[in-house]
């Protein structure tokens, strides 16, 4: 997975920045979005950083 490839286009946010704010422990999509500010703009990447959002925590649980 392409970690430096933006998500969220409005604030910036990169597949990392979700990684790395599920690693710094948000657990849900609102936990990803305080920590980020991903889809709190016009909403369009909201599934994308859901589906990451899944991908990650679960990734994170099973290590």
């Amino acid at each position: 997975m392409n970690l430096e490839k933006i998500v969220c286009n409005c604030m910036s946010v990169t597949s990392g920045m979700i990684k790395d704010a599920v690693d710094a422990g948000a657990r849900t999509l609102e936990e990803v979005q305080n920590a980020t500010g991903a889809g709190t703009v016009c909403g369009a990447c909201l599934e994308d950083v859901e589906r990451l959002v899944e991908y990650f925590v679960s990734e994170n649980g099973s290590q």
